[in-house]
């Protein structure tokens, strides 16, 4: 049996079966979904992390490129009680260490009790613990990988839905998943995919109906370029924003973002809407979250586990986010009424109240 070595931060080592070599580290954090793991390894959300899924067997309905989210997968190394061959040549084929026959119950159970936390994995015929912990010892935390928006955005522009005859949507990528593209193409957009870093000159060549800020991994604080679009388009422009899109709103409103525990991931986050007292299930994959939106926002929607913002919206400017993911791959199907929501706007003044209808 190929060794296998999962180095906790904290000093425990974990031993499992190896299914593809290699050596990582990142921050070790876990998802509660059952179905949807091919949508999860290529959602770029799971940049320099370690995904750990709890469902017990990952694979059962194979691998289909189709459902893919981005072109590559991206957690740093893959943990699972039990992967199926399937799952593990595609990982192989990406040149991502994976390892199973581990008890994830434990690892989640030590997430949940302490928090997300640096690993270094070691997976290999000759690696050894000390190899793991050699890597833990390089693991930065999440808020030091300063230029993570760099891996995960576009180099150059993108057009998608060219032909369309819709509004156009300037979306700034942090880290998109491909189905919130998809799902303004399919209500008839132009989409408009700019790098993390573009400027205002960038934003203006393309002529925006609305300006969306979109999901990406790491840490919303640095992400100073895309801060500064909204605070430049406030008022001009109306503004949405999925995720990490929502953190990046509000510290351009003033407001504050924090590290959650140990975030929420997962397709079954319960979600209420303060006007209607309507619960939707969502899905979710973030560790940071709005602590404070500022003046200029208002919580719309809360998470019934833990009472954290779920939606904001403008007081005074055309302004509407969501910290789950509408597009809901692989579901449940919920929220896909945002997107109408979203397009909505583009016909509504930037620098009037706008409150946003329930999600659909």
């Amino acid at each position: 049996m190929t060794e296998a070595y999962v180095a906790l931060e904290g000093g425990h080592v974990l031993e499992g079966r190896g299914r593809v070599p290699g050596t990582s580290r990142g921050e070790l954090v876990f998802t509660t979904a059952y179905t949807g793991y091919e949508e999860s390894l290529t959602d770029p959300s799971y940049e320099e992390q370690v995904l750990t899924f709890s469902y017990p067997l990952i694979g059962n309905y194979g691998v289909r490129e189709e459902r893919f989210e981005s072109d590559r997968v991206h957690p740093r190394a893959v943990l699972a009680r039990e992967l199926t061959d399937d799952v593990a040549e595609w990982l192989e084929a990406e040149g991502v260490p994976a390892l199973d026959h581990i008890d994830t119950r434990d690892i989640v159970t030590d997430i949940r009790d302490g928090g997300a936390m640096k690993c270094g994995i070691a997976v290999g015929e000759d690696v050894t613990e000390e190899d793991a912990v050699a890597e833990l010892e390089q693991c930065a935390g999440m808020s030091e990988h300063t230029e993570i928006g760099e891996q995960v955005s576009v180099d150059e522009p993108e057009v998608h839905g060219e032909d369309n005859g819709g509004e156009t949507v300037t979306l700034i990528d942090c880290g998109v998943k491909g189905s919130i593209i998809d799902s303004l193409v399919e209500r008839d957009a132009t989409v408009h995919v700019l790098p993390h870093d573009a400027t205002p000159e960038d934003v203006e060549t393309t002529e925006p109906d609305v300006l969306f800020i979109s999901n990406g991994p790491g840490d919303p604080a640095n992400y100073e370029e895309a801060v500064s679009l909204v605070e430049e388009y406030t008022g001009e422009v109306p503004i949405a924003g999925i995720c990490l899109g929502q953190q990046i709103v509000a510290r351009a409103f003033g407001g504050t973002t924090e590290k959650m525990d140990f975030g929420h991931r997962g397709v079954n986050q319960p979600v209420m809407d303060k006007e209607t007292n309507q619960v939707v299930m969502t899905t979710q994959n973030h560790g940071y979250t709005v602590a404070d939106p500022g003046d200029r926002l208002e919580v719309s929607q809360f998470n019934v586990n833990d009472d954290t913002p779920e939606g904001l919206v403008g007081s005074d400017c055309a302004v509407i986010t969501r910290q789950y993911h509408p597009e809901a791959n692989p579901g449940p199907y919920d929220t896909l009424g945002f997107f109408d929501d979203v397009l909505a706007m583009a016909d509504e003044p930037a620098d009037s109240t706008q409150v946003a209808p329930a999600d659909d």
